[in-house]
């Protein structure tokens, strides 16, 4: 009897080929098996360090110029022709020393065109007192009229107003003819000159700036941000830039209290305590302010790395020796350290150095043993 079902047959060539495919997909299957589990079993080689916060104190260091704690600006209170100046930058001068001289030519004129108007109201006053005197003894004789003797006592009373008036002129004219020549108010040095030997200046124009003798100031151009930390207290320690060795103490006198709109800076004052010889004015000083003590974390920048936009850092877990990335927050940034306000707990072991090709749950050996 035949069969009524048959198997399939098979030729030679189709059972080859298919042998052989699957002898690459089983060799393919255990070559990614094999990768699997290298991958899974390689472990990287880093360096850690075990946290802790310490007490840091920290400082800031800027730099200033040290300044007369008065300035004045000295102008003419005339205008007028320089014809002589005396003194130059950097001079020293008393109190009274003449700084510069105008042409009095005009101002000569007004003291004798007054002096004139004095004589000439005076000689006006004489005759009205003889007038005034006569009518007064002629009234009383009933030999002259109340109109008369009242007109005398009046053209009397206009003589000595302008005498009067003539007076003052005089004077007037006598203290612009003294105000052609400046002089020093105080004793002190002369920082800047606005004035040259032939040019005519206008009256109230700065001329010269003197900057008085006496007390000193440290003056500072600081940033806002220098003003979010804490410092011990407003004494300043301060040295010369030149030579650190000349130093004095300051304390912070005042600080002003809009910003600069050019430079985006706040100017801070320093008063100096017995201010060296060698801290002339001028002279570029740094000023030294402590920090109070806080208990920070310091990690070198290598140990910096980001999560997404925020900083993070690797962390080990001590048992399974795996890597974990661990967001913190950042307090400051520093030359060659950062300090970890935020995110990390006493004790934890971070990654310091071969952090960057680090994954999630990767296994890692710790260079040199635990740290």
């Amino acid at each position: 009897m035949t069969s009524q079902y048959s198997s399939p047959v098979r030729t030679p060539h189709v059972g080859k080929a298919f042998a052989a495919a699957s002898v690459l997909v089983s060799i393919a299957l255990t070559g990614c098996n094999d990768h699997a589990a290298q991958t899974a079993t390689r472990a990287a080689l880093v360096r850690t360090t075990i946290v802790q916060p310490r007490d840091r104190e920290s400082s800031r260091t800027l730099t200033g110029e040290v300044q007369a704690r008065f300035r004045a600006d000295l102008s003419f209170r005339v205008s007028g022709r320089v014809v002589a100046r005396i003194v130059d930058v950097g001079a020293h001068v008393n109190k009274g020393d003449v700084l510069a001289r105008l042409d009095p030519a005009e101002q000569q004129a007004d003291v004798d065109a007054a002096t004139a108007a004095v004589a000439s109201a005076e000689a006006q006053l004489r005759v009205a007192k003889a007038t005034f005197e006569r009518q007064k003894a002629l009234i009383a004789s009933g030999f002259t009229t109340r109109t008369v003797y009242d007109q005398a006592q009046e053209g009397l009373r206009t003589a000595e107003g302008l005498l009067e008036a003539a007076r003052a002129q005089l004077g007037t004219s006598r203290d612009a003819l003294g105000y052609t020549v400046l002089r020093a108010e105080a004793d002190g040095v002369v920082t800047a000159r606005n004035l040259e030997v032939g040019q005519v200046v206008p009256a109230a124009q700065p001329v010269f700036s003197l900057a008085q003798d006496g007390e000193r100031d440290a003056v500072f151009e600081i940033y806002e941000s220098v003003f979010l930390g804490q410092t011990d207290s407003r004494r300043v320690t301060l040295a010369l830039v030149s030579d650190p060795s000349v130093a004095a103490a300051g304390e912070v006198r005042e600080i002003s209290p809009a910003i600069d709109a050019k430079s985006s800076t706040i100017r801070v004052k320093v008063s100096i305590a017995n201010p060296p010889a060698a801290m002339t004015l001028g002279s570029a000083v740094s000023g030294t302010v402590k920090a109070k003590a806080q208990n920070e974390i310091t990690l070198p920048w290598s140990a910096l790395m980001a999560a997404g936009s925020r900083p993070a850092v690797w962390t080990v877990d001590p048992r399974t020796q795996t890597a974990s990335l661990k967001p913190v927050t950042v307090g400051a940034y520093e030359a060659g350290q950062v300090l970890i306000k935020a995110g990390l707990e006493p004790g934890e072991r971070v990654v310091v150095d071969g952090g960057k090709l680090l994954s999630v749950g990767q296994s890692v050996t710790e260079e040199g043993g635990q740290s």
